[in-house]
């Protein structure tokens, strides 16, 4: 049965509007962005059978283009389309950060960095520079690849810390092994780069670390 021909308060997108988008399920929600089923199965029956296939959203948004289109009815421009909305929701959410303190919003954080990194498949090391208010300066990946503390370069990240006026720092990276638990080898970096930051008065306010799905926070945890 076509979504159309479902009662109008059932529909996805009548739903959305009379009772908002926190009333949907994830396959209604997913089957917004789709817009239109293929033959012989609506929208909602085409989401159903994307979460069933990559688990869950997360998962779905960390697809790669050739797993993504072998589901029927979803190419290149889907794919597109859904690499266009999870950037707009990195850039909303940086610009989130820009406006208020950091440290006030832990979940704006936690969800930029979710989205940032949380589906990458190699790792990368990413530093958010603040300024005395803790508004994000800027955002930037520096390093890439294994992480030790012989491949992340405190100068590195204390020059550009330097160049933007940052009197802040939060860090992060992430493990695409899915643990985001802290490894000896990331207390030590962490340890190193809050020493060499130190020299130039700029304080280490966190350290991230990011899995699909979890966000571990050196502060929380006692680690920083």
């Amino acid at each position: 049965m076509a979504i159309t021909d479902w009662p109008e308060g059932e529909r996805p997108r009548e739903k959305l509007l009379k009772r908002g988008a926190a009333s949907l399920s994830d396959a209604e929600l997913l089957a917004i962005f789709l817009r239109t089923g293929v033959a012989g199965k609506s929208a909602v029956d085409v989401a159903r059978e994307l979460l069933t296939r990559f688990g869950n959203l997360s998962q779905l948004a960390a697809a790669g283009e050739p797993d993504f289109c072998q589901t029927k009815g979803m190419g290149r421009a889907k794919y597109a389309q859904l690499q266009a909305v999870l950037e707009m929701s990195r850039r909303s959410l940086r610009e989130e950060l820009q406006r208020g303190d950091a440290l006030n919003s832990p979940s704006a954080v936690r969800d930029y960095l979710q989205l940032l990194l949380g589906t990458r498949q190699q790792e990368v090391f990413v530093v958010l520079f603040l300024d005395t208010q803790h508004r994000v300066i800027a955002s930037e990946e520096m390093f890439h690849g294994t992480l030790t503390q012989t491949s992340v370069y405190p100068r590195e990240v204390v020059k550009r810390a330097l160049g933007h006026n940052a009197a802040a720092v939060i860090l992060a990276h992430n493990h695409p092994s899915g643990v985001a638990e802290p490894s000896q080898s990331d207390r030590l970096l962490t340890d190193a780069l809050r020493q060499a930051l130190a020299l130039v008065d700029v304080r280490v306010l966190d350290h991230f670390v990011v899995a699909l799905g979890k966000t571990l926070s050196f502060a929380e945890q006692g680690l920083i």
